[in-house]
């Protein structure tokens, strides 16, 4: 059987493609080896949210930021418009939720997720057995398509599924705290800020928010809008029963403290029957791998010597 000579591929070739494999593999082991500074990543996103609203409020031609030299990315994205539409503010709310907020996550992901479909079609095409024929090759290359029409967003609701755990993990703490601030006398402002700060050793993700918070209550004229991108941003229902709460409060004018404290009192209690629903699901998930894993063992240890016994016996 003929085959085309752009479809043959000579050992050069493969250890180029196994090479290029390897050596983006090593970035991504350095890149999850390297440690990384919560501390400073967090107040470059507070200035930068900063400066945002600070050039928005001032509204003049001198406040505005000098646009950097466009990219082959955003230049790519803005050719194909793909950075307008419902679909592009959707990815960015995403982005946001995930905790990627800098301005060229945005384009990275809109490149990523144009480009994903053609290299993981093209890998599938050409990594495919060659003694398969051309329609193995094609359907290998029609699955690396598909696997990566979907992956982007697999991989970034992954993450934001990953950063609301740990938002929500620290969420109870925080309440306490913003509890003992307002008993303090502090206002809404100060409390969010002075928890958010504290909060960054055992939650960076909520401190974080907190502080994207603080600096949207002191730069937006209101303060609803503030809170109100607070629980857009994070996207669980227990930061959205404290932005109304918040919210509320700002509007009646009933205690914060106390509201507070009856909303953190909910948020344990709550906390506590997932705990307890787990622990009621434990039985049932531990079924299966015990009779996979635990009951074989334990069979051959038990009847095991008395077949090689009998085998022996029989044999002998």
């Amino acid at each position: 059987m003929m085959t085309h000579p752009l479809l043959q591929f000579d050992s050069t070739s493969v250890a180029a493609f196994a090479a290029a494999v390897m050596f983006v593999s090593l970035l991504f082991v350095m890149r999850a080896l390297t440690p990384v500074d919560n501390v400073s990543a967090r107040a470059r996103s507070h200035s930068r949210r900063r400066g945002e609203l600070r050039a928005a409020w001032l509204s003049s031609p001198r406040s505005r930021r000098r646009e950097r030299p466009m990219s082959i990315a955003r230049r790519l994205v803005e050719m194909l418009k793909l950075n307008g539409g419902k679909d592009a503010k959707d990815a960015a709310s995403l982005l946001a939720r995930a905790g990627w907020r800098s301005p060229d996550a945005i384009i990275l992901f809109l490149t990523v997720r144009l480009a994903s479909p053609l290299l993981l079609a093209l890998a599938g095409y050409y990594v495919a057995p060659a003694g398969d024929g051309q329609m193995m090759r094609l359907f290998t290359g029609a699955a690396g398509a598909m696997a990566g029409t979907y992956l982007p967003k697999i991989l970034i609701r992954n993450a934001i599924q990953r950063r609301q755990q740990k938002v929500l993990k620290g969420l109870p703490e925080a309440l306490d705290l913003l509890v003992i601030c307002a008993e303090a006398g502090l206002s809404l402002d100060a409390a969010v800020k002075r928890v958010g700060s504290e909060m960054g050793a055992n939650a960076p993700e909520l401190a974080d928010e907190l502080g994207l918070t603080a600096v949207e209550l002191a730069f937006l004229p209101d303060r609803r809008e503030a809170l109100s991108n607070l629980a857009a941003r994070v996207g669980i229902a227990e930061v959205d029963s404290l932005v109304n709460t918040l919210t509320q409060t700002e509007k009646y004018g009933t205690p914060l403290a106390q509201a507070l404290r009856v909303l953190s009192q909910d948020f344990r209690a709550s906390r506590m029957m997932r705990a307890e629903q787990k622990a009621a699901r434990l039985p049932a998930v531990m079924t299966v791998p015990m009779m996979v894993f635990i009951l074989p063992p334990l069979f051959v240890v038990l009847v095991g010597p008395a077949i090689v016994e009998v085998l022996s016996t029989t044999i002998g």
